[in-house]
């Protein structure tokens, strides 16, 4: 693993830092905005961000983007990471959809789709969960039926981020229900403002929703829709979630180490650093942090030589895995240091920001700090994305050469 990067990335460092520095306020960082503040900034700085070409700067040049190299990318997300500057907060449209048409999509849709994601006048949601179909995502049995020009979706999704206001969702959909499991699966691109389409958020217990039902009661969207083709969707969707999995390979643990770091204050604060178990813990962290980070470098060598050893599959199993339990186990040493404290609700009741998390449409009568925010989510990371326990399968049978894992009795009889 090289850890020194190029010359001309380096360069390329320079032109981002002084972009940042003459773009970024002054008093960036040094203190808490209102939630005024940051609206207007949020506005501001996006229009700053697609001025200086750096929403969606991996883009080819012919789509909008600046058709960055993966190390300028790379170094790009550090910069932004060092001086904590946000880029452009669409996350499905800029790192999961847009990338996934880029490498998939026809022409057309490209000049279609793509354009509106980038100017940010294109809402996306992902429709792949369902309520029996999560971590065996491949039992999908949302359907799909062509009439004539158009696709008549039927079926149900779950925990579909940010439905209510999504413009488009990229959705899976059984296209035929006669093939494996696996081949007869399309990947949509489905207009969410219509007849057919019911959102149903699902309220958590710090009274925020964006999570999601959706029910699709004949939908529709029209043939051309379908990403990389009629019944691949299975191979598209890998493609889509390797984004989701590699987007930030060597500043992900960035945000977990400045959290630790915040934690391990609480702790001197309140004496709870005394205990020599505490303290074995903080240290556990740590480690785990910086080997997140090497974890990092190795994913990034990997895609830059292409040696992947443990096979892409393989190696982001292994690091979702991984970030994941360790930041579950991070927030729950954080509820152990904030003791009976941290029971105690400790939020501002009037915020509509939480730091560290984002605009939150919480119960102001359950008003939650950051940290127990933070707690709360870490809950759901190992199992969004892949379950801890598929990563684990895939790492067995996939490197370790174990036996697969034996299927259920009442499975589907074309799986």
């Amino acid at each position: 693993m090289d850890l020194t990067y190029p010359e001309e990335a380096e360069t390329f460092r320079g032109e981002i830092r002084a972009w940042l520095e003459a773009n970024l306020p002054e008093d960036w960082g040094d203190r808490e905005m209102t939630a005024e503040e940051k609206a207007t900034f949020s506005e501001q700085w996006n229009e700053k961000l697609f001025e200086g070409g750096w929403i969606c700067a991996s883009w080819p040049k012919e789509y909008g983007g600046k058709g960055l190299t993966t190390m300028q990318s790379v170094v790009l997300n550090e910069e932004f990471a060092r001086v904590n500057a946000p880029m452009r907060g669409d996350f499905f449209g800029d790192t999961l959809v847009g990338p996934t048409i880029l490498q998939w999509g026809t022409e057309e849709q490209k000049q279609h789709f793509l354009p509106g994601i980038l100017q940010g006048k294109t809402a996306w949601c992902q429709g792949f969960s369902e309520p029996n179909a999560g971590s065996d995502l491949a039992s999908l049995k949302c359907k799909a039926e062509l009439d004539g020009d158009e696709w008549v979706i039927n079926g149900q999704k779950v925990w579909t981020t940010q439905a209510q206001h999504a413009d488009y969702c990229f959705l899976l959909a059984r296209t035929d229900p006669e093939a494996k499991k696996h081949a007869g699966i399309s990947y949509l691109l489905v207009p969410m403002d219509q007849e057919g389409v019911e959102i149903r958020p699902i309220v958590q217990p710090d009274g925020s929703a964006e999570f999601n039902e959706v029910f699709f009661t004949d939908a529709r969207c029209p043939k051309d829709n379908v990403v990389g083709g009629v019944n691949n969707g299975w191979k598209v969707a890998m493609t889509t979630l390797g984004f989701e999995r590699g987007s930030s390979a060597t500043t992900g643990h960035r945000r977990f180490e400045k959290e630790l770091d915040q934690i391990l204050d609480i702790a001197q604060e309140n004496g709870a650093v005394d205990d020599p178990m505490v303290r074995q813990r903080f240290v556990h962290q740590w480690s785990k942090i910086q080997i997140m980070r090497v974890n990092g470098l190795r994913t990034l060598s990997a895609s830059l030589t292409g040696k992947k050893d443990l096979g892409v599959a393989a190696l982001g199993a292994t690091n979702k895995m991984f970030w994941s339990e360790t930041h579950r186990d991070t927030m729950e040493l954080a509820i152990d240091v904030l003791g009976l404290h941290g029971q105690i609700l400790t939020g501002d009741a009037e915020a509509d920001f939480v730091p560290g998390i984002g605009k939150r449409d919480a119960a102001r009568e359950y008003p939650v700090s950051p940290l127990q925010a933070q707690f709360f989510f870490s809950r759901s990371e190992t199992i969004w994305g892949g379950t801890a326990e598929v990563q684990r399968n895939i790492v067995g049978e996939r490197v370790l050469g174990l036996p697969k894992e034996p299927k259920p009795e009442n499975e589907l009889p074309n799986g």
